[in-house]
C-alpha cells in the first residue's frame, strides 16, 4: 500500500553508499529515485455555468437561440446591462435534493434616473433529474406584468418530441397572447428543429408562432413565422405579411463545449424591415504564468476570450414601420477575457454607448461573485454606474490539471499522461476525450451541451 502512493521513481541500489541527495528516498538496500513532476496547465471553470443558460431553452423558439444568440447576448449584455443598476441575485439548491433550486433576482435602478425603480423576480424550479434540463416545471415570482406565471417543458430523448406550457397565473393586463397563456409542440434533433406556439384562448394562425431550423455541414438556415402588431393594434396582420417572416443563415463551426474553440458568422432579416450581421468566435487560449500558490509543475492557465461584433440596420424608410424599428444604423463591439477563475474583464464599444466590466469570483462554498460597470451614453455624454452581487451554492468547482497532450508545449520526455495519472487528487482533463466527445470524466461546467439543434 505505501509503495503504490509512492512518485514515480527509478530503481537503484544503494549499497555501500552513506547519504543520498535531495529528492532520494531509501528504503532498505534500494534507492527511489523521484522524479520531477510533468508540466500541467490549469483549465479553470467559467464564470457563468454554461447549463444555467441553457436549461430553459427547450421553452423557446430554437430559431430565437440559434445563430449564435445566446453567446452574444452573454457577451453584449451580462454585466454591462447592470449600469444603471445595484443587482443582487441568489441561486440556492439544497445539497440533499438536487432537483431543485431557486433563484431570485433584485434590481435596484441607481437613483436620479427618470422612472428609477425596484424589482425583480424569484424562481422555484423542479427537474425530473438533475442532470436532465429538459423536463421540468418551475413557479415565477415578479414584479413585471406577470405576478405569478407556472412553466413546465417534457422532452423525450428518443422521440425528439417535447411539449410545453406557460400559464400567467396572475397578471396585471392582458394584451399580448402570452398573457393568456401558450402551449407549444416541438422536434428536435442535432440537424432539425421545428416546432409552433398556440395561445388555447387564441386558436387562430394569426396568433400561432412557429419555426423551422436545419444544420447542414458548417450551414445554419432557418426561418420563422412571428405576428407583427402595429402600435395601438391588438390584432396582428395576416400571415402573408412579410413583416411576420424572419429568416436567417449562419456559417460556423459552433462548438458545444468551451474547452473546444467556435465561430459563427451571422445574416438575418427581420419583418423585411431590419437586417442584422454579426460575428462571434470563442477562443481557447494558453499562456505561460509562474503561480507561487501552485505547485512547480504549473507552467500555464487555460483563457477563455470572446469577441464579437453585430452590424443591425434599417431596409427601408417606410412610416409604416414602428418607431422600435426606425432605429438609425447601430454598431457595436465586444469582447470578455477571463485571465483565470476569478477574473473576468469585459468590454463593449458602439455607436450608442461604451461599457467597461470588471468582475471578481471567489469560489467559496456558496461561491459570490461581484461586478462593477461603467458606461458612457455617447448620445446624452452621461456616465453611468452600477454595482452587482451574485451567489450560489452549487460549489465543489476549482481548477482541473490539463494532460501534457492538451497542452500546447514543446514536446519533450517529460510529457507523459502517467505523470498525472500518478496524482489520486487530480483529475486530467484529457485533450482525446475532448475531441472524441467523451465526456463523462470532465467536470460538468467543462462538458459539451447536449447535441440538440
Amino acid at each position: 500500500m505505501v509503495a503504490a502512493s509512492l512518485p514515480h521513481t527509478n530503481f537503484e541500489s544503494c549499497s555501500g553508499r552513506e547519504g543520498f541527495t535531495e529528492g532520494e528516498i531509501k528504503m532498505g538496500n534500494y534507492l527511489f529515485k523521484a522524479e520531477a513532476p510533468p508540466p500541467v496547465v490549469l483549465v479553470p471553470p467559467l464564470f457563468e455555468r454554461p447549463q444555467l443558460t441553457e436549461r430553459s431553452r427547450m421553452l423557446e423558439s430554437s430559431y430565437d437561440l440559434l445563430f449564435s444568440k445566446l453567446a452574444r447576448a452573454k457577451l453584449f449584455r451580462d454585466y454591462f446591462e447592470e449600469a444603471d443598476y445595484t443587482l443582487g441575485r441568489i441561486i440556492l439548491q439544497p445539497a440533499d435534493d438536487p432537483r431543485v433550486d431557486v433563484t431570485a433576482t433584485v434590481r435596484a435602478q441607481r437613483t436620479g434616473v427618470p422612472g428609477a425603480r425596484v424589482g425583480g423576480e424569484a424562481v422555484f424550479r423542479m427537474q425530473r433529474d438533475a442532470n436532465d434540463p429538459y423536463t421540468f416545471w418551475d413557479l415565477m415570482a415578479g414584479s413585471s406584468n406577470n405576478i405569478l406565471k407556472f412553466r413546465a417543458c417534457s422532452y423525450d430523448p428518443l422521440t425528439k418530441l417535447g411539449v410545453f406550457a406557460v400559464a400567467p397565473v396572475l397578471t396585471k393586463k392582458r394584451v399580448e397572447g402570452e398573457d393568456f397563456g401558450s402551449i407549444g409542440f416541438r422536434y428536435s434533433t442535432n440537424l432539425l428543429s421545428a416546432g409552433f406556439v398556440a395561445s388555447p384562448l387564441m386558436l387562430d394562425i394569426f396568433h400561432s408562432r412557429a419555426w423551422l431550423v436545419s444544420k447542414v455541414g458548417p450551414f445554419t438556415a432557418g426561418v420563422q413565422y412571428k405576428p407583427y402588431t402595429s402600435l395601438g393594434e391588438l390584432q396582428p396582420t395576416s400571415w402573408d405579411d412579410r413583416r411576420n417572416w424572419s429568416i436567417a443563415v449562419d456559417y460556423g463551426t459552433a462548438s458545444k463545449g468551451v474547452l473546444k474553440p467556435s465561430f459563427n458568422f451571422c445574416l438575418e432579416v427581420i419583418g423585411d424591415s431590419k437586417l442584422i450581421a454579426s460575428y462571434y468566435h470563442h477562443l481557447v487560449v494558453q499562456r505561460r504564468v509562474k503561480n507561487p500558490l501552485e505547485d512547480e509543475a504549473v507552467v500555464g492557465i487555460t483563457n477563455y476570450v470572446d469577441v464579437g461584433f453585430e452590424f443591425e440596420t434599417r431596409l427601408r424608410e417606410d412610416e409604416e414601420v414602428d418607431e422600435a424599428l426606425r432605429q438609425p444604423t447601430s454598431m457595436q463591439l465586444a469582447a470578455s477575457w477571463q485571465a483565470n477563475k476569478n477574473v473576468l474583464l469585459k468590454a463593449k464599444i458602439g455607436t450608442v454607448s461604451s461599457v467597461l466590466a470588471f468582475c471578481f469570483k471567489s469560489w467559496w462554498q456558496p461561491s459570490v461573485t461581484f461586478s462593477f460597470a461603467v458606461a458612457r451614453d455617447h448620445l446624452t455624454d452621461k456616465t453611468r454606474f452600477g454595482f452587482g452581487i451574485r451567489s450560489e451554492n452549487f460549489g465543489g468547482v476549482s481548477y482541473e490539471r490539463a494532460d501534457p497532450n492538451y497542452v500546447m508545449l514543446t514536446p519533450s520526455k517529460t510529457h507523459e499522461a502517467e505523470g498525472i495519472m500518478r496524482d489520486l487528487n487530480q483529475r486530467p482533463v484529457l485533450q482525446d476525450d475532448v475531441d472524441s466527445g467523451r465526456s463523462e470524466k470532465l467536470p460538468a461546467e467543462l462538458r459539451p451541451l447536449d447535441d440538440i439543434l
